[in-house]
């Protein structure tokens, strides 16, 4: 009887350790974002606190990245990279529109990779 119980209470637990397998809520990202000045900040977080599920962002002028602190469940790091090139910022992952790169301030026309 004592075994029976044993082998229900590990099956039961092991069925728990795998069901947390799954994405976390507070996943750090960081990737590259092209641009040059603190308006450049501002519209860079700006973009990326739109999307739903990001808690975190700070972008640095000097190093040229964004540090993200996700709720993967609800978004990803390409979700983010997307939020931003739409308004204008090109990212390791998405190519910003050069229409909307057009419209940037003149301060904000960074260098852009071909």
């Amino acid at each position: 009887m004592k075994r029976i119980v044993f082998l229900v209470l590990a099956c039961l637990f092991s069925l728990t350790m795998v069901a947390q397998e799954k994405k976390s809520k507070n996943k750090k990202v960081e990737f590259k974002v092209a641009g040059n000045c603190e308006m450049c900040e501002k519209r860079i977080e700006k973009a990326a606190f739109s999307v739903k599920g990001v808690k975190s962002a700070e972008w640095h002028a000097d190093h040229g990245d964004i540090h993200l602190i996700i709720d993967e469940t609800k978004c990803s790091a390409e979700d983010v990279a997307k939020a931003i090139a739409a308004v204008g910022h090109d990212t390791e992952f998405v190519k910003a529109n050069d229409e909307v790169y057009d419209k940037l301030h003149g301060c904000c026309n960074y260098e852009r990779m071909k």
